[in-house]
């Protein structure tokens, strides 16, 4: 986790207070919307809280839905953010009570997104920090180094740990990404109650859309 430039944070700020909107909802590649400007795709484990960051990042309570049923998003949501960066929200992987069949669609509408898309920008690899990453996470690691897909680690649901819980965690997550060769070295660790790691990663996305 680095110190973020003065100047990035406001180019952060100053893009997602723009407008956001929603564009398509994919369940398969022909109803994807056009690979046109750069693109950046928020991928996580079911229930990691993807929803939550978009909410929190862009600053609109409703733009991606909360959903108490982990595994219920099961398309690819875009959102137009001040016409200059896509926002893509993946369906959630990992979650053992999904059948197996759909299990199978994700992963299917996954692969087909990662190598279709040649605007693709950058994957954000959503790790929840009270736990270790799963065989899922890893194996999804592996399908980003495979598809040469550069993606970042964030740490959500930081704010139920400690400083020195918090530590651990990244330091866990940093030895992963030192492991896979798509991965960028840098940890972001976010919170979407209480707001940590926002700006931060809203500085590192605006230089995405530049």
């Amino acid at each position: 986790m680095e110190h973020t430039d003065p100047n990035g944070l406001e180019a952060g700020r100053v893009l997602f207070a723009s407008e956001c909107r929603f564009v398509a909802a994919a369940d398969r590649p022909a109803r994807m919307p056009p690979p046109l400007g750069p693109e950046v795709g928020f991928a996580g484990r079911s229930n990691v809280g993807k929803s939550s960051l978009l909410n929190a990042l862009t600053g609109r309570a409703a733009l991606a839905r909360v959903s108490r049923t982990p595994g219920r998003t099961r398309e690819l949501i875009f959102f137009n953010l001040a016409e200059k960066l896509m926002l893509v929200d993946m369906p959630g992987y990992g979650y053992a009570k999904a059948p197996k069949k759909l299990a199978r669609e994700w992963q299917g509408l996954m692969l087909a997104y990662l190598r279709g898309r040649t605007n693709l920008r950058r994957v954000l690899l959503l790790l929840d920090a009270r736990r270790p990453a799963t065989e899922a996470d890893e194996a999804v690691m592996a399908l980003l180094d495979r598809a040469a897909v550069t993606f970042q680690i964030v740490l959500t649901k930081t704010d139920t740990l400690c400083a020195e819980e918090l530590a651990v965690q990244a330091a866990a997550a940093a030895r992963l990404a030192r492991a896979h060769p798509a991965a960028h070295p840098e940890i972001i660790a976010t919170s979407s109650r209480r707001a940590t790691g926002i700006a931060e990663l809203k500085a590192e996305l605006a230089l995405l859309a530049s």
